[in-house]
This record gives structure tokens, sequence and C-alpha cells, in this order.
């Protein structure tokens, strides 16, 4: 048994390494403005580097986007042998690009990969559970602050949500800019970390915030950006399909401070509803 759970482990991280590699020449190259220390790396350096991951077919890619998709390989094998519960999937790439962009060292990169995986790595089960709880959440929000909305989404048999699963998966990646994207997750994070130093309600109203800080905040944000289309949800879209393309298109068209004082409404109107 102990040879056959070692075969198969080696089978999964060889699968996990090809994807891996993969996914890292595929990273977009919209973090290089905000990375000027890493996007001047010379030819030689990124070059070196990627033949030490083992990264292939990437010559016809700048050297900085060399050196970052070398980065990326690196971390998330480590990750992916640290962690082979749940190894890669797609999608952990979108996840890790922001933070190696912003910080230089590699093993520091790593262990504030894995602190943000402690929560976002049950996106990744292959059973969902942690999908499904999120997508109900999301759900929940819409039908407590737009009854009518919530109404024609259960016609459409997609009150699931399921048409904001990526969004769950990749915390709002695809869909905000580089900086629109650290803009929500530092929120986001702000919030779990006042939970964690146990600043509930009566704490928060005497700082005079108006929104409690919530676990949840990224799904109230998610909510919110479906609130934002309604009307033409309602009035344009018959079918699940239609309303997955137009999540799809809200790519560069968010505003990240309105979407993240809409969340903060949401919280305000209907937390102790969903809790």
């Amino acid at each position: 048994m102990e040879v056959q759970s070692e075969s198969r482990s080696r089978e999964d991280f060889t699968t996990w390494q090809r994807i891996i590699r993969l996914d890292a020449i595929r990273a977009n190259e919209e973090w290089i403005q905000y990375s000027p220390v890493q996007a001047a790396v010379s030819e030689s350096k990124a070059h070196r580097i990627a033949e030490v991951v083992g990264l292939k077919d990437y010559h016809h890619l700048e050297p900085a986007r060399i050196f970052h998709a070398s980065r990326l390989v690196a971390i998330l094998e480590a990750y992916a042998l640290y962690d082979p519960e749940i190894g890669y999937c797609q999608g952990m790439s979108d996840l890790l690009s922001p933070i190696i962009s912003v910080m230089t060292e590699d093993h520091e990169a790593f262990w504030c990969f894995v602190g943000f995986m402690k929560k976002a790595r049950h996106n990744f089960r292959l059973d969902e559970v942690g999908i499904r709880r999120q997508l109900n959440t999301v759900s929940k929000i819409i039908k407590y602050k737009d009854s009518h909305l919530y109404r024609h989404l259960v016609n459409l048999q997609a009150e699931d949500c399921f048409f904001v699963y990526r969004m769950v998966v990749v915390l709002f990646r695809r869909e905000l800019s580089f900086e629109q994207t650290l803009c929500l997750w530092e929120v986001m994070w702000a919030d779990q970390a006042a939970i964690r130093a146990g600043i509930g309600k009566s704490a928060w109203s005497r700082i005079r915030q108006r929104a409690p800080p919530t676990d949840d905040l990224l799904l109230y944000a998610i909510a919110a950006s479906v609130l934002q289309r309604r009307k033409q949800i309602i009035e344009r879209y018959s079918s699940m399909d239609e309303i997955l393309r137009e999540c799809n298109a809200m790519a560069g068209h968010l505003d990240v401070w309105k979407l993240l004082d809409d969340a903060h409404d949401l919280v305000v109107t209907v937390h102790d509803k969903i809790e």
C-alpha cells in the first residue's frame, strides 16, 4: 500500500508540475509597472533561473516575464509539496502573482502564500464544499437585499449563483486590475485581522466605522457586483449562461472603491440576517 501511495504521490506531483509551468508562462505582465526592480532583471539572470526551475517554452517572453514565471514555478511547486492534499489547481497562480510582485524574496513570498492559502485553500478542494458554502452566502445576500432580483434568479434556476464561481475561486483577481486587487485584498485582510484581534461590533462602532468586520467581505463585494447590474440582469437576461457572460465581462469595468462602499453597505444591512 505504501508503494502504491508513494507512486500516486509522484504521479500527482508530475501532473502539478506540468500545469504549474503552463500557467506560469501564461501569467500576464500587468504587474511590471508596480515592480520596477523585478522588471529590470537581466536576460542572463532570467534565463538562468528559468533553467534552474525547469521552465520550458519561454524564449518568446521578455526577461521580466520569464523571471516572474520562474518564481511562480518555484513557489507553487514548493506549496504543492507543503500541502499535498490540495497540491496545485489552476487559479493558484492568480493568487500568488500579486504577492511575488511586491515581495522580492521567495522564502518570504512562500510563507505569505501559505498564510493566504489557510483561508483560500478550501476553494480548491475537489469536494467543493468550501465553494458551495460561499456561493450559498452570496445567494443569501442577494435574497435578503433584493427579493425581485432573487426571484428572477430562481426563475432561471440560477439562485445557486454559480455564475460568480470564478470570482470566488480567485478572489476577484481576474475581474480587477493588479492595483485594484491589492486594494480589495488588503481591506479584506484588515477585516480578518480585526476579527482575529477580537474587534467585534461594539468596538468597531466606538472607532466610528460603519460596517463591522467580517470574514466574508469578499462575498459581500461579489454580491455587490451582481446587484450593481440588477437592471440588465432582470430586463435582458433569460438564462444563467447570459448572466455568466455578463459577470465575465466585468473584467476591467469595476470601480473597486464603489464596490467596497456597496459591500460595506450590504454588511450593515444584511449581515445579521446572514449569520
